[in-house]
């Protein structure tokens, strides 16, 4: 073939031979033969086949071109753009189980209902608080006292029991004699004037003595105000006392104390230190009940004043109190 020949098919190559590359040249190819090498490939959308290995190696043998891969995409990008695509069953299921528990806790979702309920748990937990603060502090005086005070506390208790048995009986005996009397009319006469005695001793409009004790109470200070006289009052009415004077004024049912400048006011009466009381009533349970701990005498002494009890077996109160005409009440009997 002459040069003319080739000249037309090196000019104008066909498709196929560049999509397809030329045999190596084998061992019996001509020396004088001119190789030409294949036009690079256009890219191509979607990744080529892995190029075919050459059909025998040597030194004379042409090297294969691959064909353009694109480029790789980032793995980070493709976790991302998987992630977005998976549906959230998948998601959902990927997570851990504090995962989940943390994800349907947090953030809170509170409706009505939940809100009143934890207010209503809050209220009930804060009343019982403070129910077992009370309890804790009104129990701590005894909780610290000693054993002898703790015995002296249950006798006066005992005590207290023993004497409203007594009444309790001498009630019924007086019940029995009206029921039993051949004169029931002068047994009911007699009962009343005994009754009206000791109501009379209650009222302070009749003068009593016997048996007790005298409460002394210094206050070189000026620190005893008239609830601390009030609380003494009262813890020797629930200790049986039967009669009281401070400072020559009866103390009865209606009685009230309050503050007056230096002094003490007693329904109206201004009295001042020392306060002297004259009770009348079992000793034996009056001197313990304002010596227990807590009481009446360590009060007055955190306030710097001195309290000293003195028992007696005759204390006299005559210190009167005018009877009264009630505006309103009216016996039920009549």
């Amino acid at each position: 073939m002459s040069d003319q020949d080739h000249e037309p098919e090196h000019k104008h190559p066909r498709q196929d031979d560049r999509m397809t590359p030329e045999p190596p040249a084998g061992p019996h190819a001509a020396p004088g033969a001119r190789q030409e090498s294949p036009p690079r490939p256009a890219p191509a959308p979607t990744p080529a086949p892995a190029p075919r290995p050459a059909a025998a190696a040597g030194d004379g043998f042409r090297k294969e071109v691959p064909d353009e891969v694109p480029d790789e995409v980032p793995a980070s990008a493709s976790s991302a753009s998987t992630e977005e695509a998976a549906p959230p069953e998948r998601l959902g299921s990927d997570l851990s189980g504090r995962q989940r528990l943390v994800k349907g806790l947090w953030p809170p979702r509170i409706t009505r209902a939940q809100l009143i309920v934890a207010l209503l748990l809050f209220g009930l937990g804060f009343g019982l608080a403070v129910q077992v603060a009370s309890n804790s502090e009104g129990d701590s005086a005894l909780r610290g006292a000693r054993q002898e005070d703790l015995v002296r506390i249950l006798d006066e208790l005992d005590d207290r029991t023993e004497r409203l048995e007594d009444e309790k009986q001498g009630l019924e005996e007086q019940r029995d004699e009206l029921e039993n009397s051949s004169d029931q009319a002068e047994e009911a006469r007699r009962q009343t004037l005994e009754r009206e005695r000791q109501l009379g001793i209650l009222a302070g409009t009749v003068a009593a003595q016997g048996p007790g004790i005298t409460l002394v109470v210094e206050d070189p200070k000026g620190m005893v105000e008239s609830n601390m006289l009030l609380d003494a009052v009262q813890e020797l009415r629930a200790a049986g006392a039967e009669a009281i004077q401070v400072n020559g004024v009866r103390v009865v049912a209606g009685t009230y104390l309050s503050d007056s400048g230096d002094g003490v006011s007693v329904d109206g009466n201004k009295i001042t230190a020392p306060y002297r009381f004259k009770v009348i009533g079992k000793p034996q349970d009056l001197e313990p009940a304002l010596n227990i701990p807590g009481g009446v005498v360590q009060t007055l002494e955190k306030e710097q004043a001195t309290a000293s009890v003195e028992r007696s077996t005759k204390i006299v109160v005559d210190a009167l109190r005018s009877a009264k005409q009630p505006g309103y009440a009216r016996s039920s009997s009549q």
